[in-house]
């Protein structure tokens, strides 16, 4: 298992992750969290903040260039903005920083624990035997999405999840673990822990996108037994 960060304010927790020590016939399968790379580009789309202020600033730069003044009279404007694009994208960068820092999930063989927040750290509780389906959704880097549709009669506000949270799905919003380094192996202890616990014989099948659309992949996937899907592939 890899080093994981345990912040000051984690250092009361019963073990790294949980707010409780586990029952003696509980253990837990796998630990970890996000990557800060994956997580930075697709989470909190860094990419494409980066390609927006940088546009931005080109523009300005252009408009500088054609002033009257030029650039003895206009470079203030351009340092300004220059200046507030770069605050923009290091204050994305640490929020990202932050939230990968403060995440553990941890998968048991009766729960996936779910311990996420900046300021105010929340640790969600999701039993295997409450959970109804989930898929994957696997980067060029390896790394992987993992959104798990709750029971129906179970909801957790999409704002306490954000950002582990599957996009659009507000009505119904779904747990996600996000962007976790070998992605399919994680998907695959988690598909098989669900099974055990719920004592089934899983079959796990992989589904291509329809119309290279995760979303519709996603929705036509969803059956009534916990098949471990493949949504999608994502070319970044």
């Amino acid at each position: 298992m890899s080093t994981l960060y345990q912040a000051p304010e984690h250092e009361f927790e019963a073990q790294p992750g949980l707010p409780e020590p586990l029952p003696s016939n509980e253990e837990i399968i796998w630990q970890g969290g996000p990557d800060l790379k994956a997580f930075a580009m697709h989470a909190f789309h860094m990419h494409w903040f980066a390609l927006y202020f940088g546009v931005m600033v080109l523009l300005k730069v252009i408009a500088v260039s054609q002033s009257v003044g030029g650039w003895s009279q206009e470079w203030p404007g351009f340092v300004w903005a220059l200046g507030l694009s770069v605050a923009a994208l290091v204050l994305i960068g640490l929020l990202a920083y932050w939230s990968v820092n403060t995440t553990m999930y941890t998968l048991t063989n009766r729960r996936l624990v779910m311990r996420i927040g900046i300021v105010l750290t929340i640790t969600f509780n999701l039993p295997l035997k409450r959970l109804a389906q989930a898929g994957i959704h696997v980067y060029k880097d390896g790394s992987a999405d993992i959104p798990i549709r709750l029971n129906p009669e179970d909801k957790i506000p999409y704002l306490h999840l954000w950002p582990h949270a599957r996009a659009w799905k507000l009505a119904h919003p779904e747990p996600m673990i996000r962007c976790v380094p070998n992605g399919k192996h994680v998907a695959s202890l988690f598909a098989d822990a669900w099974a055990s616990a719920n004592q089934v014989d899983l079959k796990q099948r992989e589904l291509s996108p329809l119309n290279g659309n995760p979303a519709k992949s996603i929705n036509h996937a969803y059956g009534p037994d916990m098949a471990l899907v493949k949504v999608g592939q994502s070319s970044l």
